[in-house]
């Protein structure tokens, strides 16, 4: 089966530079590490961190393009911007996933994606 699911019109941001919090301290101080060893790893993870953040945000600004393409459909069709039904169901998923901070997050989402009235 084929997605016929439309592509992002969000506008592409590059992510600030992340930079270490001291230029001239060790990667022990960097990252809290008392051995090189531990810095080492979690310089490597924060890089994971950093990058799976970008995909995230990128994700994110995806949805709220889809998002926007649903909602004009809604409105000129004579239907309701915001679908409150849809909207219980993404925050029991998110609650489900995640349990109560799940909820948080799946409200964010839900206001970023509803754009302006």
């Amino acid at each position: 089966m084929t997605s016929t699911a439309p592509t992002s019109t969000a506008p592409a941001t590059a992510a600030p530079a992340r930079t270490p919090a001291a230029a001239g301290a060790s990667a022990a101080e960097r990252t809290g590490a008392h051995t090189d060893e531990a810095a080492a790893l979690i310089a490597d993870a924060r890089a994971r961190i950093d990058s799976l953040d970008d995909r995230i945000i990128g994700l994110v600004q995806e949805r709220m393009a889809v998002s926007a393409v649903i909602q004009e459909a809604r409105i000129t069709s004579g239907g309701r911007r915001i679908s409150l039904s849809r909207e219980m169901e993404i925050l029991g998923q998110y609650r489900d996933a995640l349990g109560k901070p799940g909820t948080s997050l799946a409200m964010t989402l839900l206001e970023l994606c509803r754009g302006r009235a």
